[in-house]
């Protein structure tokens, strides 16, 4: 992520192996995105840049940036989070996949996860199926348990190929657009394919302005996982029994009584989860 703290450039090393220059205008960037004010900022920035050495992972530095907005702020702490909160919607795709929905639903289109289609060739479970405006989307989703781990072009060569197959049975649906979801980003040439056959993609940086880490935060839609106040099995829990966002928990708390969370927890919680949603429909 060249900052030169004493004059020093100091190089980290990124999940996906890459390394790059430390830039603590990316860290600024993403507090001010969770909602931190100048100060805190400033403070969590100059204590990173303190304990900054020659190599270290992109891991230590969200961490330890994490840890000090945490103490300050849980409320922002969640939401700055909200990056590796959606590789906590695994280890199945399943939650991904309704999660994607989710955000297309708040959009204003009827969905259906996990219907099976007849293709020319052969039959296929397709992920998401998004309608509005006799408009249909056909949505696979590509979920990465692994930070740091890109969707290449095998993924969209392989979504263009069954998205051509269901529309080559004339005798069934047409659909009007084929899309590739991800909680990653995709490779450039993953993006050039998919350019060029027409597949739309969704990413954690794409489309610029509308990414999905753009529209989170634009809906309110935050997956469960983000929680800081939620432990690790009481999220997975949740997500077994199918509920993915916040919102969702908000309207059966029946989930927290089953879990055994005393009243003065679920209340923290549930404050927590009602701040994350605001502005969206309950």
């Amino acid at each position: 992520m060249s900052s030169k703290s004493n004059n020093k450039t100091f190089h980290v090393h990124k999940k996906s192996g890459e390394i790059a220059v430390f830039l603590p205008e990316k860290v600024r960037e993403s507090l001010k995105r969770a909602g931190a004010d100048s100060e805190t900022i400033n403070s969590i920035v100059a204590a990173v840049e303190n304990e900054l050495y020659d190599g270290i992972s992109t891991k230590e530095i969200y961490n330890r940036a994490f840890r000090l907005l945490k103490k300050k702020n849980t409320l922002q702490a969640s939401r700055y989070k909200l990056k590796k909160a959606i590789y906590e919607l695994g280890p199945t795709g399943f939650p991904f996949e309704r999660f994607i929905a989710a955000i297309f639903k708040n959009s204003g289109y009827e969905v259906e996860v996990g219907k099976i289609l007849q293709g020319k060739c052969v039959t296929h479970e397709v992920d998401v199926i998004a309608e509005k405006d006799q408009k249909s989307l056909l949505i696979e989703c590509k979920f990465h348990g692994t930070e740091g781990k890109k969707t290449d072009v095998k993924i969209p060569l392989y979504i263009d190929s069954r998205f051509r197959d269901i529309q080559n049975l004339k005798s069934g649906k047409l659909y009007d657009e084929g899309w590739v979801a991800t909680n990653t980003v995709f490779t450039e040439d993953a993006v050039m394919y998919a350019k060029c056959c027409g597949l739309n993609l969704l990413s954690w940086n794409l489309p610029k302005g509308n990414s999905l880490k753009d529209r989170i935060d634009h809906t309110g839609l935050y997956p469960i996982t983000v929680s800081v106040l939620l432990s690790a099995r009481e999220k997975q829990f949740l997500l077994s029994r199918d509920v993915v966002l916040c919102k969702e928990l908000i309207n059966d708390k029946f989930y927290l009584d089953h879990l055994g969370v005393s009243e003065k927890r679920q209340k923290k919680i549930l404050i927590e989860m009602k701040e994350l949603c605001k502005g969206i429909q309950l």
